[in-house]
């Protein structure tokens, strides 16, 4: 991968930044409930002009250089995501577009590659390959960026993101904190305060993903970044639990109490400063588990749908459904009808029982029979934990993120609810593992 020739010793020197980002705001907001109509771009409906690759702009009196990546498919009629990936200090927007020697892989930090064309993505190029943003430069830059795609591309305009590590999860971070009525949400890694935050009160959906051991932006500054949207989005305080030294494992927590559709993501591992951390040790943009937890944040929120994707809407709390694998057609189930603790769950053809009919509650909890929740035993976060049933009790390995793709991600793990082997067959055991966008790993209601 690319990052492994970032030198700590520039990085660091970007730390020492702390640079006051003046930003313009922009006029007016946009609602999360705008019609298709109201989100649609000046480009929609129009042939493009604007092809894939390096593109140059003049911008608050600079030339300025992006790469842009429209979808092979692109359909001027759809409108599309737009993803923002910044790179760190040092760093480049080819470096980001490339993926480096991981190559599609970890393009756009792996997004692009999980979008399948359903995307629209851009890399920016730091001046001096750094985010410092005086006087707001570099957020006028994003703006001029926006301005130009949107009037030749179609986008859905409540569809903007944000994502870049270090330098550019600062940068990322300062958008956050000026333009959080233009973009819907941010992925921040190894992030600190280093181009400014003009704002910080409104509420956006963040992400920060931060390593225990970081050497250059100590995890407290990715504490610090996350704490200004906990506070913007409303949501209860609290210390989310992160990883023992040594466990090579990470956690991820979803605040609770956040106004509806501006959650606040935490992720900590127990590792460097990377964007590519991996479970067990090293780093690759191959296996990591962050592009993963980072699409399915992004993906869930609302807007219109790719052309060839058919989201499942999460079920409203309290609703009580069947629960189906969209490989295997058959139904979450528990082994037997046996109501005991620690009873496999499993797969089985759906029958409309007892043992079959979950729960959605405002604890992010799947019930059964009334007072069972679906658990990862022994609050397991490793591939191939079994996933049972047990007295409801309130901790994170009971609680269970029911995402727009389909897929269903365990709080306490950041892992998917899976299946042995991919497995289709009556009684297959239901297990969490990293979460790859497989259709084995979708379930439906009903």
């Amino acid at each position: 991968m690319t990052r492994r020739t970032f030198t700590l010793g520039s990085v660091a020197a970007a730390a020492t930044l702390v640079v006051a980002a003046a930003g313009l705001v922009l006029a007016g907001g946009l609602d999360a409930t705008a019609s298709a109509a109201e989100a649609a771009t000046a480009g929609c409906g129009k042939a493009p002009t604007l092809t894939s690759g390096s593109r140059s702009i003049q911008s608050s009196g600079q030339n300025r250089s992006f790469i842009l990546r429209i979808p092979d498919n692109y359909d001027r009629n759809h409108q599309y995501r737009l993803i923002f990936g910044f790179h760190w200090n040092g760093g480049t927007a080819n470096d980001v577009d490339s993926g480096g020697s991981d190559r599609e892989a970890w393009s756009y930090y792996g997004l692009r590659q999980l979008a399948n064309n359903s995307a629209i993505f851009v890399a920016p190029q730091g001046n001096n390959n750094g985010w410092a943003n005086p006087g707001g430069q570099d957020t006028v830059f994003v703006d001029d960026m926006i301005k130009l795609i949107e009037n030749d591309l179609c986008v859905d305009t409540t569809q903007l993101f944000a994502l870049g590590f270090s330098y550019g999860g600062g940068m990322s971070y300062s958008l956050a904190c000026s333009r959080a009525t233009v973009f819907r949400a941010v992925a921040v890694y190894s992030g600190g305060q280093l181009s400014g935050c003009s704002g910080g009160a409104q509420p956006i959906a963040y992400m920060g993903i931060h390593g225990i051991g970081d050497p250059v932006l100590n995890i407290s500054a990715g504490r610090s970044l996350r704490d200004t949207f906990v506070r913007a989005n409303g949501c209860t305080t609290q210390s989310p639990p992160e990883p023992k030294s040594g466990s090579l494992t990470h956690i991820t927590t979803t605040y609770s109490g956040c106004r509806a559709g501006y959650p606040v993501v935490w992720a900590a591992f127990d590792g460097g400063h990377t964007p590519g951390p991996v479970d067990g040790g090293g780093d690759s943009g191959v296996r990591t588990w962050t592009k993963g937890e980072v699409w399915r944040f992004f993906s869930q929120f609302g807007g219109t749908t790719p052309p060839s994707s058919s989201p499942t809407t999460p079920p409203p709390s309290g609703s009580t459904s069947a629960i189906r694998n969209t490989t295997s057609g058959r139904c979450l189930d528990v082994n037997g009808a046996s109501q005991a603790n620690g009873t496999a769950a499993i797969i089985w053809d759906c029958n409309g029982q007892a043992n079959q009919a979950w729960t959605a509650t405002d604890s992010q909890e799947l019930r059964v029979y009334g007072s069972k929740c679906l658990d990862v035993n022994g609050a397991g976060t490793t591939n191939g934990t079994a996933v049972i049933i047990w007295d409801c009790n309130g901790q994170s390995n009971q609680q269970w993120r029911v995402n727009a793709d389909g897929t269903i991600t365990g709080i306490g793990s950041g892992r998917c609810l899976d299946l042995v082997s991919n497995g289709t067959a009556n009684g297959t055991r239901a297990q969490i593992w990293d979460c790859t966008g497989a259709t084995s790993q979708k379930w439906s209601r009903g």
